[in-house]
Formats: C-alpha cells, structure tokens, sequence
C-alpha cells in the first residue's frame, strides 16, 4: 500500500469529487432524535430496509422510550414489537443485552466514543461509526457490505475484511470527509454499483473503476 499511496490519494480524491456532484445530499435514512435512537434503528436494519425499520420505530420508541425500559421489556413483547424487521429473535436478545449494558455501564445514556460503544455486546465498528458520525458528529467510516464492494470494484483497497477496509480508506480520504463519503459510497452501492447488476455503463465513477471497465470490454 506505501508504494502507491499518493496516486491512491489522487484517485480517491477525484472519486470524492464526482460523489459530492451525484450524491449532494447523501445522508443516513436511518429516522432518529437521539443517540440511543439511532443505535437501535441501526441494529434493526441489519438485513432489513431503512424504510421498512423507520415504519417500525415510531411506535416502538413510543413504548420503550429508552435504554431503560426497552432493557426491562419482557423477551416475547420486544419480539413483537420489531417481527417485521425480520430476525425479530436475534435483534431481540442483542437490544436487551445492549440497553442492559449502556444502563449498567453508562446510566442509559450512549457514550460518544468507539472505544466505549464497541465494549458493548452486538455493536462492532460499523454500528458505532453510524452513531458517531450522525448523532455525534464524529468523523467514521462505514464499512457495510455496500462500501465495501465498491471500495474493492474501485480498487480504494483490496482487502476483505471491513475493519482493514476501514483503516485503508482512513489513510486515503480527509478525516472531515469519512461520514459524508460513507454516505455517498453507500448510496452509490444501493443505487448502481449492486451486487448483482452493476449498471456499468451509466456509472459516473467508470472513468476510475477498472471492475466496470472489464465488465465494459466484456460486453
């Protein structure tokens, strides 16, 4: 990576461009008032849609209006209240276990730290860094499955595991910038560079992407 570092940079800048003019207003479509809002929509969205969590969460919020009291809910309503999101057991048993931790741990409230929230139980990286950039303002890079494909078809990093994608992207865009190219990347992975169908041809980034290129040649 030393050796290529600088023309890395260059590309990662001129990739950073192009996002900024297509995706503006890119922004987390996770709907949340506080921290602790926002952890939880983010735990729920874990193979669920943002649309489908954000028609969930008004009324869950409504009966478990913190860490507290969601901690205190019994196992079985929990589950209920968030089966549409699917995998209602497991998200269930990790928001208890979490809200248990931030009462115990931190009187309820979510700390404005990596260090602290990844001490949690069920919250890695990525889930912090989604809280600390939105509900904190403090810079992170998210490497959900999204960024991390079109990080690796734009040849940002040719690692696989998301913690070392973090620290390779670290090194390439402006610590200002992490939560807003998160966005972006995130938006551009959903939107045309999809697991499945890349739409190629229509791609802004092609230019730099020499994945869409051999996709191109290949017809």
């Amino acid at each position: 990576m030393a050796g290529t570092q600088r023309p890395l940079k260059e590309k990662a800048a001129a990739i950073w461009e192009l996002l900024e003019r297509y995706y503006p207003t890119a922004h987390c479509t996770l709907d949340f008032h506080t921290p602790w809002e926002l952890l939880v929509a983010t735990v729920l969205s874990a193979q669920c849609t943002d649309e489908r969590v954000n028609q969930v969460t008004p009324e869950l919020f409504r009966k478990y209006p913190d860490a507290a009291a969601m901690a205190a809910a019994p196992l079985e309503e929990l589950e209920a209240a968030i089966r549409p999101t699917g995998f209602y057991h497991n998200k269930a048993r990790a928001l208890k276990a979490i809200c248990r931790g931030l009462v115990e741990q931190f009187g309820g409230e979510v700390p404005p730290s990596l260090e602290e929230l990844v001490k949690l139980p069920g919250i890695g990286r990525k889930t912090a860094n989604v809280i600390l950039g939105n509900a904190f303002g403090i810079p992170g890079i998210v490497v959900d499955t999204h960024l991390g494909r079109v990080a690796q078809r734009l040849g940002l990093t040719r690692e696989k595991d998301p913690v070392k994608i973090e620290s390779e992207l670290m090194e390439l865009i402006p610590r200002e910038k992490w939560t807003r190219f998160s966005h972006q990347m995130i938006w551009h992975g959903r939107q045309v560079c999809t697991a499945r169908k890349p739409r190629c041809p229509e791609c802004p980034l092609l230019p730099f992407c020499d994945f869409g290129q051999a996709q191109q040649k290949r017809g």
